[in-house]
């Protein structure tokens, strides 16, 4: 329900993909890529969904070894003490290759330049450091409030050049919220047409 614009974008990294793919086949050799992604939106909007879909349609091009998507957190990532970050950070990234990461709110790995206890920015700098190892065999989608994300991408050049996607995720209207009410009900739910009556009040 809804999500055009959401929907366009994948479906021109879709077509760009199988493009490339048919590129490669025909013998034309093609400067190297990533496709590390950021997520941008509200909480509820449908990001980890879309990363679902993503990871499916990468592993169906053969893009990634496995179709799996690895989600974390910034508590995932970060440690209390400082020496121990880069080790956990390293654990789930190792985790996720062949695959795709996900890392949901992820502009809480950045407190700011002056912040000595930001143990976030060497989950970061790890992080950096593998995309860029790894790039042929990691996909890492980073998620977040718009403009918190955009605080992030500023305090780390070297992180935003290495996303070049971004995809933003526009809040649901109230029609549509009650489109998907509707749609996960179902046929398998009993219920009686006043609620419906009622949903669409509410909504």
């Amino acid at each position: 329900v809804g999500m055009a614009v959401v929907k366009k974008q994948i479906n021109e990294l879709n077509e760009y993909l199988q493009i490339r793919q048919r590129l490669e086949k025909a013998g034309i050799k093609l400067p190297p890529f990533n496709l590390h992604m950021m997520f941008l939106g509200n909480p509820g909007v449908g990001k980890t969904t879309i990363a679902r879909i993503i990871a499916k349609v990468l592993f169906d091009l053969g893009y990634i070894r496995e179709e799996k998507l690895v989600e974390v957190t910034s508590k995932d990532l970060v440690s209390a003490y400082g020496n121990q970050t880069g080790i956990k950070t390293n654990k789930v990234i190792m985790n996720a290759m062949g695959g795709v990461l996900f890392i949901d709110e992820a502009y809480s790995l950045y407190r700011g330049e002056n912040n000595e206890k930001d143990f976030g920015r060497e989950a970061l700098d790890t992080l950096i450091a593998e995309m860029e190892n790894h790039r042929s065999d990691l996909v890492v989608i980073m998620a977040g409030y718009t403009d918190e994300m955009d605080m992030l991408m500023k305090g780390n050049a070297g992180l935003a050049s290495r996303m070049p996607y971004v995809i933003e995720f526009p809040n649901f209207t109230r029609e549509q919220l009650y489109d998907i009410f509707v749609s996960m009900l179902g046929s398998k739910i009993k219920y009686e047409q006043d609620v419906l009556t009622a949903a669409k009040a509410y909504f």
